[in-house]
């Protein structure tokens, strides 16, 4: 299909349909002050001597530090977030906003149908709707449409529009065909239909509603239009951006990277060796050598995997990404219960299935239907796998019966749910070799030189290997920018808390 070149959004590139994408208000701005405000340090906590007396920040200071960081969230979210679009905002059913919004918008349509219904009709809301139409209408263009600026400057002109109206001469119906012609030549293809629709409503008081509303859809598509055009370039100065932000954020603050000391501290510590006292040089050297700074730094990302989101404050270079990480960390742990619950039914069933691909795919796809919700608050684990258990047993006896082999015993069909219904405890060997397992490919992946070739994956972990590797490129991605913003920073922590253990070795 040719491109228009007096229509901006059309192409490679233009706006999807917004009804499908996130919304801007979602944690971006106000989870981040939040997060901020919660998981900052208190200048009182801990008893670390200070280097120098307090610095009092002023109420403005503050504002102008929360203003940059949530700045520095928008940005993050776009470069990192490829699907990231804007959302219109709809207040919730029943709220107190909404039924204000409501209010007033029919207050303000009742007046302009009481208007139009006068003899002579009055048009001073109509006036008033236009000259926005016209705003509307001319944000949508680009600095090459010179034609199509002046055509609506010629026919919205507001000031020969009010000579029409005060001598009964108005022509709304012709105003109206050009502004709908105007929104079709200016709109994303997705709005094609809307604009049509359009074309149908001969009433003009819900046409102006209408063109209204498809004028508030228009704005959004442009601005996402806007997000996608922009992220080659903020790709390229984000570090730099995020970075300056953040020191920004951190000199109005006290001990503000105190958690960050702690979780590359609590790294180290877990994999510092165990060795005798008398350990000669060469173990030594060995163990300086294991604590390594890309060791230490990685092992601590995948510790964040299982983060005790409710009771540990979060790395303070990290809040922004705070809910990528927990999403991340329910998608691992109902990855680990799912291997696990594969790999106990596949050693049920023995060799009379296991060369069944459909068999396996219908248990696969049946449990993870079933564990999708494991991880919200509401949801009892030992209910679902309770579910599960009589699910299995009831696939696996008819696969059984379909294949010509003996179903299982009622003996037999009760240790086997027994076996399910504990799979969630973390005791449990075969979750914690999954778990083991699904933790070292992670931090292989994170030592791999590209995303394009990932390591080789651990034996067992095959029934999921699709859903584990678009996991980890998500968390290699994250992991791998992070490490470029705050790099100084955490080579700043890294070579204390090595020279430390160092020093104790």
């Amino acid at each position: 299909m040719p491109l228009d070149p007096d229509k901006p959004g059309t192409g490679e590139g233009a706006p999807s349909d917004p009804n499908r994408e996130r919304n801007v208000e979602n944690p971006v701005e106000e989870s981040v002050r939040k997060r901020i405000r919660q998981s900052t340090p208190s200048p009182h906590r801990g008893n670390t001597p200070q280097a120098s007396p307090p610095r009092f920040v002023s109420v403005e200071e503050l504002m102008e530090a929360a203003k940059g960081v949530t700045n520095m969230a928008l940005a993050h979210e776009i470069v990192l977030n490829g699907g990231f679009q804007i959302k219109p905002k709809e207040p919730p059913e029943g709220s107190l906003e909404k039924h204000v919004r409501d209010i007033v918008h029919k207050a303000f349509w009742d007046c302009f149908e009481a208007q139009f219904r006068e003899d002579p009709p009055v048009y001073d809301h109509a006036i008033i709707l236009l000259a926005e139409i016209k705003e509307a209408l001319s944000s949508f263009l680009l600095p090459g449409h010179t034609r199509l600026k002046n055509q609506i400057n010629e026919v919205l002109d507001l000031d020969l529009i009010k000579q029409e109206a005060e001598n009964g001469a108005l022509n709304i119906p012709r105003l109206a065909e050009f502004i709908i012609g105007m929104m079709g030549t200016l709109c994303a293809p997705a709005r094609d239909e809307e604009i049509r629709k359009l074309r149908h409503i001969k009433e003009p008081i819900a046409l102006f509603r209408a063109i209204f509303s498809v004028l508030d859809l228009m704005k959004v598509d442009m601005a996402n239009f806007a997000i996608s055009s922009v992220r080659p370039h903020l790709m390229q100065q984000s570090v730099e951006y995020e970075r300056k932000k953040f020191q920004d954020f951190l000199e109005k603050q006290q001990d503000s990277l105190d958690i960050v000391t702690q979780w590359l501290q609590e790294a180290a510590d877990a994999l510092a060796p165990s060795r005798p006292e008398d350990a000669g040089p060469v173990a030594a050297e060995a163990a300086d050598r294991t604590l390594c700074p890309v060791t230490v730094l990685n092992q601590a990302y995948v510790k964040l995997l299982s983060w005790d989101h409710r009771h540990k404050p979060f790395p303070e270079t990290l809040l922004m990404d705070q809910i990528r990480f927990q999403e991340m960390q329910v998608e691992l742990a109902q990855l680990t219960l799912l291997g696990t619950l594969l790999l106990i039914t596949h050693n049920s069933a023995g060799p009379a299935l296991s060369g069944h691909q459909e068999f396996q795919d219908r248990i696969k796809n049946i449990i993870k239907v079933l564990l999708q919700d494991v991880g919200s608050a509401p949801i009892s684990t030992n209910d679902v796998l309770a579910t599960v258990s009589e699910k299995i047993c009831l696939e696996l006896n008819s696969s059984l019966a379909q294949y010509g082999f003996t179903p299982f015993s009622a003996e037999r069909e009760a240790a086997l749910k027994g076996q399910i219904q504990s799979a969630g405890s973390p005791s449990n060997q075969i979750y914690r070799l999954i778990d083991n397992r699904i933790q070292t490919f992670l931090l292989n992946s994170l030592g791999s030189s590209s995303l394009r070739s990932l390591p080789t994956l651990p034996s067992g972990l095959g029934p999921i290997q699709k859903e584990l590797e678009e996991t980890t490129v998500k968390f290699v991605r994250l992991v791998n920018y992070n490490k470029m913003v705050f790099s100084p920073y955490y080579d700043s922590a890294l070579s204390k808390i090595l020279n430390i253990a160092g020093t104790r070795a």
